[in-house]
């Protein structure tokens, strides 16, 4: 099981994703789309992969806008669970939005 990242580790791994930020022990992105379903095509992704690594984000929708938070529940904080999971939700948002 990922062990919790200090404060430091978190502030760096923010380094290699931009938009994300900390919001307590969760890491926070809010990414507006294009259009309503481009926005549910990426939560489809994001939850495809999230099963594959049995690691799921809390995801809210708000028509063309989500906000995703990582935060690895069982261990009551960040880990780098979470801080790979946000640069792959990066990835697909990006690619969504060129």
């Amino acid at each position: 099981m990922a062990a919790l990242l200090d404060d430091d580790a978190v502030t760096t791994a923010l380094r290699d994703l931009p938009g994300w930020e900390r919001d307590g022990d969760a890491l926070v992105l809010t990414a507006s789309l294009p259009s309503f379903p481009a926005a549910i095509a990426v939560v489809d992704r994001v939850a495809e992969v999230a099963e594959e690594r049995d690691h799921h984000p809390d995801i809210d929708i708000r028509w063309r806008t989500l906000t995703f938070r990582c935060s690895t529940h069982s261990k009551g904080g960040i880990t780098d669970l979470d801080t790979a999971l946000a640069a792959t939700i990066s990835a697909l948002v990006g690619s969504a939005t060129s």
